[in-house]
């Protein structure tokens, strides 16, 4: 089992992806996706700097709500 964490896709760039996660902006694979992602998608991020599974903004504004909650 891993840990995801909501992230935006702020840029692509072939098969890497600048995403944000509040103030903070990494660069993840986009490797193990089945579907494309463009700029506003937001993608699950795993350890290891992957982006696992491709979200809609409801359930990832709610994960993220989910988190603040919590911190």
């Amino acid at each position: 089992m891993c840990l995801s964490l909501p992230y935006r896709v702020l840029r692509t760039d072939g098969e890497m992806a600048t995403v944000a996660h509040g103030e903070r902006a990494r660069e993840v694979s986009l490797l193990l996706l089945s579907e494309p992602v463009a700029v506003g998608d937001y993608v699950l991020v795993q350890i290891g700097d992957f982006a696992a599974e491709r979200i809609d903004a409801e359930a990832a504004e709610e994960a993220l709500s989910l988190l603040r909650e919590f911190a």
